[in-house]
């Protein structure tokens, strides 16, 4: 059974309706971390949103509370490294991508296909992580 959706012929003329799609999920998920702050799934997705829309700056302040709060996580490491690339900030993308591959990270195509990672492609210590990504592990039996 599919629900057909009435179409209504006004438009909503408060603010917040008037935004962009990226605008206003900004928008709402800084409203829900306003009563949330340590909700990490939405400030995940805010980080993500923030760098979408350019907002590199917002999204390291993002990245940096995320790694206070799940401190093991490689995929926050590994969100945190690509924020300092933007920024331009290699030496401390490269510590930060350091830490997401011993923490766990894994995953070799991504990494070299993720245009924030752009800023690192030429830097010997980016080449030293890949070779180390690459190199097979030793497995305990």
């Amino acid at each position: 059974m599919k629900v057909k959706i009435p179409e209504y012929k006004f438009k909503l003329k408060t603010p917040e309706f008037q935004k962009t799609d990226e605008e206003f999920i900004i928008w709402f998920l800084e409203g829900v971390l306003e009563n949330y702050p340590t909700y990490i799934e939405c400030l995940m997705y805010l980080g993500n949103a923030y760098t979408a829309m350019g907002m590199h700056e917002k999204g390291l302040k993002i990245d940096l509370k995320l790694v206070r709060l799940k401190p093991y996580d490689p995929m926050i490491h590994y969100n945190l490294a690509c924020s300092y690339s933007l920024l331009g900030r290699i030496n401390r993308s490269l510590e930060s991508l350091s830490k997401a591959i011993d923490l766990g990270y894994n995953d070799i195509r991504h990494l070299e296909n993720d245009s924030d990672l752009d800023k690192l492609r030429n830097e010997e210590g980016y080449k030293t992580l890949i070779d180390k990504l690459k190199k097979p592990t030793k497995r305990l039996v």
